[in-house]
């Protein structure tokens, strides 16, 4: 089924998220962060996922636990979702241009996590989202489901511009690596395993 759904409650945010990795990129969010919501949203569309994600943050402090506390749960959910990953690519990689921006993103579903990220913004945010708070919410995606990724501003000068293209990178990036390939039994590794 390549579906998920994961609750978290703690004292800073309150979460439901569910995840459909055969989707086509329907989304319903509502995480109290417009920016963060356009975000999410541009990723589901390119990975073609489909995406609900309802969270109530102790915004009054700021969006850092709402926003890395919803990547905890979505990389738990594509773990989960990609279950065993037999049959699975495992590695995709995309280049994704936004007007004068252009951000890259590799990804391996190698069950190791590591985020290796780069980009310089000239703000301190985009909207109502701290810019700070990407490379905070692609580690907490990364660590919680296993996976290698690379993730670059190659070129660009508007932040939202730079941002979306990352999100949109990383959705194009995992919708390869997450496709099925009928050449591939069992998992692909030179170990026989992925984690």
């Amino acid at each position: 089924m390549r579906t998920s759904t994961i609750s978290r409650e703690t004292k800073e945010t309150t979460i439901s998220l569910t995840i459909d990795l055969n989707g086509s990129g329907k989304t319903q969010l509502d995480t109290g962060v417009g920016f963060f919501d356009h975000m999410l949203d541009a990723f589901s569309r390119f990975a073609l996922v489909d995406l609900a994600v309802s969270c109530k943050g102790d915004l009054y402090v700021d969006e850092h636990h709402t926003i890395e506390d919803v990547g905890i749960c979505l990389g738990k959910a594509i773990r989960d979702a990609l279950g065993d990953r037999a049959g699975i690519r495992r590695v995709g990689s995309a280049y994704m241009p936004m007007d004068e921006a252009l951000a890259f993103a590799a990804i391996d579903i190698s069950g190791r996590p590591y985020l290796a990220f780069t980009a310089d913004f000239a703000s301190l945010r985009c909207g109502d989202m701290g810019v700070q708070m990407a490379e905070e919410f692609f580690r907490a995606v990364v660590m919680n489901a296993g996976l290698t990724v690379h993730l670059n501003v190659v070129a660009g000068r508007n932040d939202h511009h730079k941002l979306e293209a990352m999100f949109k990178a990383f959705g194009l990036a995992l919708r390869d690596a997450m496709a099925a390939d009928p050449r591939v039994t069992g998992v692909l590794s030179t170990k026989g395993a992925l984690d």
